[in-house]
């Protein structure tokens, strides 16, 4: 088997966490601007994403990164890489 092999980019996304009830997991809550088709007006949309957080460090309002894994369950595929900023 050879070592040290690469996987390639994994998708990254940022947002902010909006739920931290779970063991282990965060609600992450990711918000993108999208130019209307018809009206030419940027609308925002939103996604949220079941992320795993090992530490069980990040609160509610905190602003992370994510990176896109293997299916940790039937929701998570993703996992808080780091936490970009806490809230006060």
């Amino acid at each position: 088997m050879a070592e040290n092999v690469k996987r390639g980019n994994a998708k990254a996304l940022v947002g902010v966490v909006v739920s931290d009830k779970m063991d282990k997991t965060v609600v992450v809550q990711v918000e993108r601007l999208v130019k209307h088709p018809v009206y030419k007006k940027y609308v925002r949309r939103r996604n949220r994403f079941a992320a795993h957080d090992e530490a069980n460090d990040c609160r509610v309002g905190d602003t992370v990164l994510i990176r896109a894994s293997r299916p940790l369950s039937r929701t998570k595929r993703w996992r808080v890489s780091r936490v970009l900023e806490r809230v006060a």
